[in-house]
């Protein structure tokens, strides 16, 4: 399962009731994709439901995580923060054992066994 702290939530709202034609299969997209130094980035984005995605709601909002992601993603929390390095959202995920300095790729613990073999 994916969770929202509450000023996550309250963010993924605005910017869904800023869109003129929000649909009902309309949710936050979690996902990751290869790159950075520590081998996997982060994939946030307003979209669609698609074939084969797994689907959570939290907080009334709608979560959408393609197969392929989900071990990646498990147990993680969304939220929001705002800072001195500037505004988005925050992924904190139980499944990284590793990052990069900057907090923009990580490395979960599955791939820290296949690179030890």
């Amino acid at each position: 399962m994916i969770t929202l702290t509450d000023k996550g939530a309250e963010k993924v709202r605005e910017f869904l009731a800023s869109q003129s034609a929000v649909a009902e299969s309309a949710g936050l997209r979690v996902g990751v994709r290869g790159g950075g130094c520590s081998g996997f980035q982060y994939a946030l984005a307003f979209d669609e439901q698609r074939e084969g995605d797994e689907v959570f709601e939290d907080k009334g909002i709608r979560l959408l995580v393609d197969g392929p992601s989900l071990p990646y993603v498990r147990g993680s929390v969304i939220d929001f923060v705002d800072g001195l390095q500037g505004a988005g959202f925050k992924v904190d995920n139980p499944n990284v054992v590793a990052a990069c300095g900057c907090g923009s790729s990580f490395r979960v613990a599955e791939e820290e066994q296949v690179s030890a073999v």
